[in-house]
């Protein structure tokens, strides 16, 4: 007799992560597979498909949750940098407290035995020591809405873990690289591209990244493994890289020389100081790092992709669409 296949409910399947996390079980075929989508979209045909038009506490989940085993839940309010709103925290917790306890608990009563929840490093914080990386059970330290918003996320969904016996896992990515980044990533590679001189060249932070196929490997070993119950885990490549580095890289895989000029750290903070951009001269010279030996002790998991084929990957993507 042929085993039934567990069936997963993965949310945000439109978005940077959630599209790759479809199109890696849709090549698995390991997966029966409903997405939740605001509007409709063409997908594979074996992908079942259902509408819900918002993430709120008021959302109705059930037909979505039908015979579903396991929820990845990847839909947020995602952190922006020009927010417009009178009172973001509210804004966010709207959506990713409020809307994500609400599916966790129908889910419940839907029978789901495992939820999988895309958090963020944000939760740790906005930067580490150099050397002092954040470690996946460190005290948490959000600083922004949207930071406190996923912790508090995290939180409802363990104490309803205990409450219910629904089995949790949490998964904080650092910065996601991989075809079809946007934001900054994508800036730093079109700088490159087009042989614009930076004075990046003599940066000496270390900064965590994951490759979008390192962390979906990741999210679908937390969707199967037991000894991923109530746990959190750190997502990054395990290399961390200067930005200095990082441009170089980018580089290499773009097989354009990246012109770095060697304007010393200390000038580039004063510079962005008198523009206002102290947060942005954080990100850029600031350093973050993460230690993921937890996946290894308790998944056994180790990013499967190394980061000089993941830049490869993510340059020919951005070259295809240039």
């Amino acid at each position: 007799m042929a085993v039934k296949q567990k069936r997963v409910l993965l949310t945000g399947a439109t978005g940077f992560v959630g599209r790759a996390v479809q199109q890696r079980i849709v090549a698995d075929g390991q997966y029966d597979l409903t997405i939740a989508v605001r509007r409709a979209v063409l997908v594979a045909n074996v992908v079942r498909v259902v509408q819900v038009p918002e993430l709120t506490a008021q959302t109705d989940w059930r037909d979505a949750l039908q015979g579903v085993d396991v929820v990845i839940h990847a839909a947020a309010r995602v952190h922006v940098m020009n927010e417009t709103s009178n009172d973001p925290l509210a804004e966010f917790r709207k959506v990713n407290v409020d809307g994500t306890l609400a599916l966790a608990r129908q889910a419940v009563a839907a029978g789901v035995q495992r939820f999988v929840f895309v958090s963020s490093i944000k939760v740790n914080g906005e930067g580490t020591e150099l050397g002092q990386p954040y470690t996946a059970d460190a005290l948490a330290q959000p600083s922004d809405p949207y930071g406190v918003s996923k912790y508090e996320a995290e939180q409802a969904l363990l104490a309803l873990a205990q409450e219910t016996g629904l089995e949790v896992a949490i998964v904080r990515p650092v910065l996601v690289y991989g075809p079809g980044v946007k934001a900054n990533f994508r800036s730093m590679m079109q700088w490159v591209q087009r042989g614009v001189p930076l004075p990046l060249g003599a940066i000496h932070n270390k900064r965590s990244l994951v490759a979008l196929d390192n962390l979906v490997d990741l999210i679908l070993i937390c969707a199967e493994h037991p000894a991923a119950v109530n746990q959190v885990f750190l997502a990054s490549d395990g290399h961390d890289l200067s930005v200095t580095q990082m441009l170089q890289q980018l580089g290499v895989a773009l097989d354009k020389r990246a012109r770095l000029l060697p304007v010393p750290m200390s000038w580039l903070n004063a510079a962005f100081a008198l523009l206002g951009k102290r947060s942005f001269s954080q990100r850029l010279c600031g350093s973050l790092q993460v230690d993921i030996s937890k996946n290894q002790q308790l998944l056994g998991w180790t990013p499967p992709v190394t980061v000089e084929d993941a830049m490869r990957k993510t340059a020919a993507a951005y070259l295809a669409e240039s």
